[in-house]
């Protein structure tokens, strides 16, 4: 599907703000009411919105570590992939997985009730066998931009 500009003041506004009245998108989007929720609906049924959710403030619900890990596998077969990643799916405490190329196959962003928590959960994943050979831990220690909405100025139009 092609964009063009009004397609992307429209993803831009609903990315800042999810609950965004039909009427106050139409305006940052420049056009009427009507062919903007046409376009939204557009976009939504072409995949380019995958969902609508909150923002949480999570330390605002409980106290929390979030930890980087680095993930070497010990072998690189296509079948070594699909297990770690099967398993990476189905823990809840991982909540980004992403395949990387360099040094290292997978970083991961886990968040744990602590860091007790965070050495059980790896503890299981080695126990479990799911192919790590090495893996590096980094705890964050503060954060300094969380996930920001896509720039989509820098895509242009098309």
């Amino acid at each position: 599907m092609k964009l063009d500009a009004i397609d992307l003041r429209i993803l831009d506004a609903v990315q800042r703000d999810g609950r965004i009245t039909k009427l106050r998108l139409a305006e940052l989007a420049g056009i009427s009411p009507t062919p903007c929720w046409l376009r939204l609906r557009k976009l939504e049924r072409a995949g380019i919105i995958a969902g609508y959710h909150a923002r949480l403030a999570p330390r605002r619900i409980a106290p929390f570590a979030t930890v980087l890990v680095e993930v070497t596998l010990a072998n690189h077969r296509q079948s070594d992939f699909e297990r770690f990643e099967r398993a990476v799916a189905a823990m809840e405490e991982i909540v980004s997985c992403w395949s990387v190329g360099g040094g290292v196959d997978y970083i991961l962003k886990i968040v744990a009730k602590d860091i007790d928590a965070y050495q059980r959960l790896i503890d299981r994943m080695l126990a479990t066998e799911i192919g790590i050979d090495r893996y590096f831990t980094y705890i964050v220690t503060k954060s300094v931009k969380e996930e920001e909405p896509l720039p989509l100025a820098l895509f242009g139009a098309g």
